[in-house]
């Protein structure tokens, strides 16, 4: 008889098929995909090397170098931020840069990025930073770009006066010969303009990819902890201004900033989204021109005119860029329209917000604006965005539609409901401070937003319940 052959279990002495993980949220498919099914990330999705055990594959090598020390004794002073000569960046910061820390900086292309870094390199190159204990220090600084030549960075540290023998420039695109430079230079400070485009021979894909910017980040931040060696990195940004690449880069580095401006305004803000040593409501204010970039201490003088005719259609509120006032002026122009559907047009105005305002003015108060062309707009490219502009955005149209100007030294601070009634803003007393620093004597507030005497001495508090008590207060007219 034929013997018979055992048939092997279906599955038996296959390879096992590898899975696919998204390095970003973890999602897990049983091929590879372009983009992830969970976070739509797209590249994330790598694979996982198939179900391996549960085990874990790290096991101890050597004793450790440093033991574990009671958290009393830890010196903390080598760890203390030291100021980079730049008064803005430091706000920001929280004091300055962090030994071992790194600072990712993302904005848009042309906003001022690479001329910001440059003068702080070079301001850090001179000494004008400085230790916790007061003294002044210098070092080397290494500026390493990928996107500009060498020739082209030097052209513009010459055209802002950042020229310096301690500032040393490297233009490379490649990862080890980067790290190669660092051994050799030993900085004070690295600066990486910009990560995306610096690629390491081995890891697969092409600068700027998942894989090239989380292995780039990942050598770069080594470095950084081991030699307590500051880095800035710079960052692209997305359409939608986002910082550019994985998700886990801003999960790595200890800081992110954004660097955020009008291309037609000087005006630069630059804000901490994450901050591991400071606080993150801050916000720095320079002035970006041919000759240099500028931190501004009092930017208010940026969003105010200061033209001599008191004319209508103008008003002046205090908004809060994370924890600093900023006086800002909205003007408003109404004119009589020919076409059937009248223009609303705004800049640095969210347009939603004004078409609200104007339809409680035509409801609440009276004012026909129906058949009216409303033109609004900022002084100085400012953005305003936070609901306490509504009451000086509505004065100034009633204002601009009865063609009477309002009180000089007037500001108006309230968000303005759908039923006209004024309510309360955060951070009323900071507003006021700031108006009356500027010297402004009036102030329109919501109705019990300021205790009594709290008031800052030589203004005088406009309390109104509604939108229409505020028209009648400022002596404007809101119906005929």
């Amino acid at each position: 008889m034929p013997t018979a052959t055992r048939r092997a279990p279906t599955g038996a002495g296959r390879p096992a098929r590898p899975g696919y993980r998204c390095t970003e949220c973890g999602w897990t498919a049983s091929k590879w995909v372009g983009r992830c099914g969970e976070c739509q990330a797209w590249g994330s999705v790598v694979e996982d090397g198939g179900p391996g055990g549960t085990a874990p594959r790290t096991s101890v090598t050597a004793p450790t170098r440093n033991p574990a020390r009671p958290i009393a004794d830890i010196d903390v002073e080598a760890s203390r931020a030291r100021p980079t000569g730049v008064d803005e960046l430091d706000r920001v910061l929280g004091g300055g840069l962090v030994p071992g820390a790194v600072v990712l900086l993302a904005g848009e292309p042309g906003v001022g990025k690479s001329t910001l870094l440059l003068d702080v390199a070079s301001r850090v190159a001179q000494g004008a930073g400085g230790r916790p204990d007061g003294a002044r220090s210098s070092g080397r600084v290494l500026y390493v770009t990928g996107e500009e030549s060498a020739g082209q960075v030097r052209l513009r540290a010459e055209r802002i006066g950042a020229l310096d023998p301690n500032l040393l420039l490297a233009a490379e695109t490649d990862l080890g010969t980067v790290l190669g430079h660092i051994e050799q230079v030993d900085p004070v400070l690295l600066v990486l303009d910009s990560v995306q485009t610096i690629a390491s021979s081995s890891v697969d894909g092409t600068a700027g990819g998942v894989s090239q910017v989380r292995e780039v980040a990942a050598a770069l931040i080594a470095a950084a902890k081991e030699r307590d060696l500051p880095v800035v990195l710079v960052g692209h940004v997305t359409k939608d201004g986002s910082v550019a690449g994985p998700r886990t880069l801003e999960h790595l580095v200890d800081v992110v900033c954004q660097f955020e401006g009008d291309r037609h305004s000087r005006l630069r803000l630059l804000r901490a989204t994450k901050n591991r040593y400071g606080p993150t409501d801050e916000v720095g204010c320079f002035d970006l021109s041919e000759s240099g970039i500028v931190g501004l201490a009092d930017p208010s003088g940026l969003f105010v005119s200061h033209e001599l005719n008191h004319v209508p259609g103008t008003c002046v509120t205090v908004t809060l860029e994370g924890r600093r006032p900023l006086a800002t002026e909205v003007q408003a122009l109404v004119a009589p329209s020919m076409l059937a559907n009248p223009r609303r047009t705004t800049s640095g105005v969210d347009a939603s917000r004004l078409a609200m305002v104007l339809a409680v003015l035509q409801r609440r108060v009276g004012a026909r604006l129906a058949d009216q062309d409303v033109y609004v707009s900022t002084v100085g490219g400012a953005r305003v965005v936070e609901p306490s502009a509504d009451l000086a955005l509505a004065l100034a149209t009633a204002s601009s539609r009865e063609n009477v100007a309002l009180p000089r030294g007037l500001v108006a601070l309230g968000e303005v409901g759908l039923a006209g009634e004024i309510r309360p803003v955060t951070g009323v007393s900071r507003r006021l401070a700031e108006a009356a620093r500027l010297g402004f004597v009036r102030a329109v507030v919501p109705a019990g937003s300021v205790e009594a005497g709290s008031a800052p001495a030589g203004i005088e508090l406009i309390e109104v319940r509604d939108l229409a008590e505020a028209v009648l207060a400022t002596g404007v007219a809101g119906h005929r």
